[in-house]
């Protein structure tokens, strides 16, 4: 699955799956543009890249900030020329039950999972309509197919990336730009590095292959749908659960 030639920009890049999609993508061969808010955490996956004789390129970037995302992938196109692949990937957690989720929690969870993705997907388009070639590629979950008790914001704004991965691939399908989801189960990120022991121990005896994933499990997903070998393959929600959720 070569991507040689191709640039790919990744935000939330600076740990856990947007981290490891990054790498993966390099890997590959493409030139990455890494976006995250953490510079330090981004310039050491830079140096990781390049020293391994790939090209990569840092980017500060906010996603909750709609000027920082204009400016980011502006400077991202002006560096490489293009970009052919984005992955939506920045997000975070706010958990409560509903009966006692804040507005602000709520609305902080929507604009940095969903909004976010909606501002990227706008910025990168053109590039990608003027090469008739593209790969969008926005990070959903599990939870946006099934829901989860004190996650409604989240549940919501990983629903709301299916709904969104739908939409565009029926409006740029015809420009050969694909856009696909990957909805991975219980992976482990610093996200869910918080939780105890105990929960993972039974969180993966609810996975019937008996492990929680790891982020190159879902950076190995992202990679196939980036590929010429996914061509055909848009509006598809790739779920990366260990079988957590069937059907």
């Amino acid at each position: 699955m070569s991507l040689s030639g191709r640039v790919a920009f990744v935000t939330g890049a600076s740990q856990g799956i947007g981290r490891a999609c990054a790498l993966k993508l390099a890997t590959a061969g493409a030139a990455v543009a890494v976006a995250a808010r953490n510079q330090d955490k981004l310039n050491e996956l830079a140096n990781e890249i390049t020293a391994a004789g790939g090209k990569a390129a840092v980017f500060g970037l906010d996603v909750t900030d709609e000027e920082q995302i204009k400016t980011a992938i502006k400077a991202a196109i002006a560096q490489f020329g293009k970009v052919d692949i984005l992955v939506n990937n920045a997000g975070i957690t706010r958990d409560q039950l509903v009966m006692r989720l804040k507005r602000a929690d709520w609305d902080a969870v929507l604009q940095t999972n969903l909004t976010s993705a909606y501002l990227c997907i706008q910025q990168v388009t053109s590039s990608m309509l003027k090469q008739r070639w593209g790969r969008i590629i926005n990070i959903a979950s599990v939870f946006g197919q099934m829901g989860q008790a004190g996650q409604a914001n989240y549940s919501a704004s990983k629903a709301g990336l299916i709904g969104l991965t739908m939409a565009v691939a029926r409006e740029l399908g015809s420009r050969n730009i694909t856009c696909n989801a990957v909805a991975p189960g219980f992976i482990e990120t610093p996200m869910t590095d918080v939780l105890s022991d105990e929960f993972k121990q039974n969180a993966a005896k609810q996975i019937p292959l008996g492990r929680v994933g790891s982020p190159a499990d879902v950076a190995n997903a992202v990679a196939f749908l980036a590929s010429d070998e996914a061509s055909y393959i848009t509006g598809h929600v790739l779920s990366v659960n260990g079988g957590m959720l069937m059907g």
